[in-house]
């Protein structure tokens, strides 16, 4: 497999402070928690690569607060909105920090996952490197995970025992939005605040299709998540929705523990809607791709819209049985992939052939 560059030495930011990339250990625990973007990290310039690196390992810490169901919801609320403010903040007394580690300690003690463990234990490291960032830096991984939080703190609170859905279109698209959506926003920011002259499009169309794409993954996620969520109690699909197609969110729940054909029958439409919806916000990332002038900027913003169309490519061939399935892109055609991008220098050319590819679109 390609070995893609490695992260850059410390620069000295605006504030005359040392830039700090991650250390080894904390690149390895990126590499687990998100193999994918652990590759897209690694090929951005230097400059992108530690505050979107800390940002994504801040997300992914409130995020396993947030996901982790066996416990229970009051400890997590307290744990999530005492690690929202502390990110917010631009100092924490000694009182303040001491309670977020013992909260954090005792809530990776009870972790199954390894990799999630050791994140929760290393996020006081996470904390500090934030502060190593130049002040405008550290406004935009604030302001990001402030929306990210706030979406993952919706989510806690609107699914409670028992089996609960998304009433409407516009709680799916707010909650896309707070938790994906930002992260194109926040990326793009970056970029025209470190990169001048960074892409072919103008700025606001550059943020407008980099939301775009972020809620595209995240719809990604739910679709390919969907029978887990289920049987979570999770529905993402508005009931508003399943109404209009005679279905219901104990319809899905029971088809995702045992398949009625009858319910995925009903369900092909709307699945099949889904998944147009979301290549059409992942084509939106590709042309945010193709727009970027620094190759290692236009590689790192198409390789999660690449992987993406090779999994909603998967999830047609499955169809609704997907919600009994596990859909995941195979490791060997992810090498391939990186192999065949490589060997012609991630040109626009071949890369949007790949895109084109990975969807499933046959060559003229």
């Amino acid at each position: 497999m390609l070995k893609p560059p490695s992260f850059q030495p410390p620069q000295l930011g605006a504030s005359g402070h040392p830039r700090r990339s991650l250390s080894a250990s904390q690149h390895q625990l990126l590499h687990h928690v998100s193999r994918s973007f652990d590759l897209s990290i690694r090929l951005l310039p230097g400059a992108l690569q530690a505050p979107v690196a800390i940002g994504y390992l801040l997300a992914r810490a409130t995020d396993t607060v947030a996901d982790t169901t066996a416990l229970p919801l009051t400890e997590r609320q307290v744990l999530l909105d005492l690690m929202a403010q502390t990110i917010a903040a631009q100092a924490t007394s000694a009182e303040e920090s001491c309670e977020l580690s013992r909260l954090t300690q005792a809530f990776a003690a009870q972790q199954t996952d390894p990799h999630e463990r050791a994140l929760m234990l290393d996020l006081p490291q996470c904390l500090r490197l934030l502060h190593t960032l130049s002040e405008a830096d550290q406004t935009s991984v604030r302001q990001v995970l402030r929306h990210i939080t706030q979406g993952q703190q919706l989510d806690m609170n609107r699914f409670g025992p028992g089996l609960q859905a998304l009433q409407t279109e516009a709680e799916l698209s707010e909650y896309t939005w707070l938790v994906a959506g930002c992260v194109g926003e926040f990326w793009t920011e970056l970029c025209g605040r470190h990169l001048p002259g960074y892409s072919l499009l103008p700025q606001a169309e550059m943020l407008r299709i980099g939301r775009e794409y972020g809620m595209g993954l995240q719809r990604l996620n739910i679709v390919r998540d969907a029978g887990a969520d289920l049987v979570a109690g999770r529905c993402y699909w508005p009931e508003e929705t399943l109404r209009q197609a005679g279905l219901s969110p104990e319809l899905l729940a029971q088809a995702a523990v045992n398949p009625d054909a009858d319910t995925l029958q009903a369900l092909t439409p709307l699945y099949t809607q889904w998944l147009d919806h979301t290549q059409a916000q992942l084509a939106d990332g590709m042309r945010y791709a193709l727009a970027l002038k620094p190759l290692r900027l236009r590689l790192a913003s198409a390789l999660p819209a690449l992987i993406g169309a090779r999994t909603l490519a998967l999830l047609r061939q499955a169809g609704p049985a997907a919600l009994n399935q596990r859909i995941k892109m195979p490791r060997h055609e992810v090498r391939a992939l990186l192999w065949r991008i490589a060997l012609r220098w991630g040109s626009w050319a071949v890369l949007n052939q790949q895109f084109q590819k990975m969807c499933g679109v046959p060559r003229s």
